[in-house]
């Protein structure tokens, strides 16, 4: 790789030979040597492969890690180590981004009617539309800020309703909520988890599950973990679109946020959690095996 990046740069003729021999650590009757036989097989399939990696780190969004590049690659069909992977982005510059902290947006409400914990901190489900789950994060933008309410199946870890606004008012999670309830018609029952702030605790979302059938559940006060799924969304969401660049405004977070749901994280980000399958593909294996029981 390193007399490869040297023959490369030789050819603009912008830095002497020795000089980038220095300063790679590699001597120069190596490179030279290196030269007449040519590289070697290994060599040339570490550039094919560092081509591929490259492909994907741009198309996956975000700066993704190496378990991921490393899934996405196994998926096109390349059989390679881990380890491997990791040593060919590290030899191109290419890191996965670190998730920036951020705030907390749960405030109890001053009359909450609060719900049993459905879950209890057991984030799977034997089927899509059994349990869903959903949370509210903030967004900053050069008009003020903005905020992302989600509804995201426990069963796929598919989002299937969100929205954005410019307020926490409780029609934002209503909204999120009604979106899931029209694409994914649910049987009756379904459970919807989250937190204990004042949006899910309200009188209106209250009334609002009832009517539409739809089983309250919450964790308990103060404690992330007890909707991780939640957190676990945002803290992706944050890393791989929202921190990457500045917004105007509320327009422009929807606008990409849609575009980030729909066309990446549910269609193409593969998951630790579903053996590094897509939500997608993840939903697709179940009603094939669904079928086929049938």
């Amino acid at each position: 790789m390193k007399y490869a990046a040297i023959a490369d740069w030789a050819t603009e003729g912008e830095y002497p030979v020795t000089f980038m021999c220095a300063q790679l650590g590699v001597a120069r009757q190596g490179y030279y040597r290196w030269l007449k036989t040519g590289p070697s097989q290994r060599e040339r399939t570490d550039a094919e492969l560092t081509d591929t990696i490259r492909e994907i780190h741009h198309d996956l969004r975000g700066d993704p890690g190496v378990r991921r590049v490393w899934a996405e690659l196994v998926a096109r069909g390349h059989r390679t180590a881990r380890k491997r992977v990791w040593r060919l982005m590290r030899a191109a510059g290419l890191q996965g981004r670190h998730p920036h902290t951020w705030r907390k947006t749960t405030v109890a409400g001053l009359r909450p009617i609060d719900a049993p914990d459905l879950i209890g901190r057991d984030f799977t489900a034997e089927a899509p539309d059994t349990r869903w789950c959903g949370d509210i994060t903030y967004i900053q933008t050069v008009d003020g800020w903005a905020y992302l309410a989600t509804v995201i199946d426990l069963h796929s870890r598919k989002v299937v309703g969100y929205a954005v606004a410019d307020h926490l008012r409780t029609n934002l999670i209503i909204e999120a909520l009604a979106a899931a309830l029209l694409t994914r018609r649910p049987p009756a029952g379904v459970i919807m988890h989250s937190d204990r702030g004042t949006q899910y605790t309200s009188r209106e979302f209250t009334d609002f599950c009832a009517a539409n059938n739809v089983a309250r559940s919450m964790g308990r006060r103060a404690t992330c973990f007890d909707n991780a799924v939640a957190e676990s969304f945002f803290a992706s969401y944050k890393k791989e679109l929202i921190h990457t660049r500045p917004w105007n405004d509320v327009t422009e977070v929807r606008q990409q946020t849609f575009a980030w749901i729909e066309s990446y994280y549910n269609r193409r980000r593969r998951h630790s959690t579903l053996g590094y399958l897509t939500p997608t593909e993840y939903e697709l294996g179940f009603r094939k095996i669904t079928d086929l029981a049938a």
